[in-house]
């Protein structure tokens, strides 16, 4: 897949997403003129923020003079669409993010919010990371994260069979097997 005819650059979304919460340091970090400029050097165009509940706002750029093409939105009904389109995720490390993320064979980067208390969305994060479906940053590193990844050295994530645990459990309970 090579230049689209008339020259322009192919279009290659990065999708930023914070889910429901506030993540104002995530916002603020993929904002920064460091984070957008390692994007740009990866080749990818576009950089769609969802920043929920957060105060920050992004600055938008139309992309023209040759930097990152950047807009924002709070919330949205569904963020399906954003992902299938994204060549790239940048999420929070809420469960539901990352793994619909990963079920769409998306690259992932999962930004951990250190703020939270008693954070187990970090072990999650970084179970996921040591098993190469994803990868795991600290906001303060994201930059590098994404300047060192080799996103073909991602392993594609596929859900684990729970037919044998329901199996298990019916016949605990007495229900006949199918």
């Amino acid at each position: 897949m090579g230049e689209p005819e008339d020259g322009a650059k192919p279009k290659r979304v990065v999708f930023v997403t914070v889910g429901t919460t506030c993540f104002d340091v995530l916002v603020k970090v993929v904002d920064s003129q460091e984070v957008k400029d390692e994007l740009l050097r990866r080749g990818y165009t576009h950089l769609l923020i969802q920043m929920g509940r957060g105060s920050y706002v992004p600055t938008k750029s139309t992309g023209d003079d040759g930097s990152l093409d950047v807009d924002y939105f709070t919330f949205s009904s569904s963020i399906a669409d954003h992902l299938r389109s994204a060549s790239l995720v940048i999420s929070h490390a809420g469960s539901g993010s990352i793994f619909e993320t990963l079920q769409l064979g998306k690259p992932l980067i999962v930004v951990v919010n250190e703020d939270l208390m008693d954070n187990h969305q970090s072990e999650l994060a970084e179970e996921l990371a040591d098993r190469k479906h994803l990868y795991c940053a600290r906001p303060q590193i994201l930059h590098q994260t994404i300047a060192g990844m080799d996103l073909k050295s991602l392993l594609p994530y596929s859900p684990g069979d729970a037919t044998p645990v329901a199996k298990l459990i019916n016949r605990f309970l007495g229900f006949p097997e199918d």
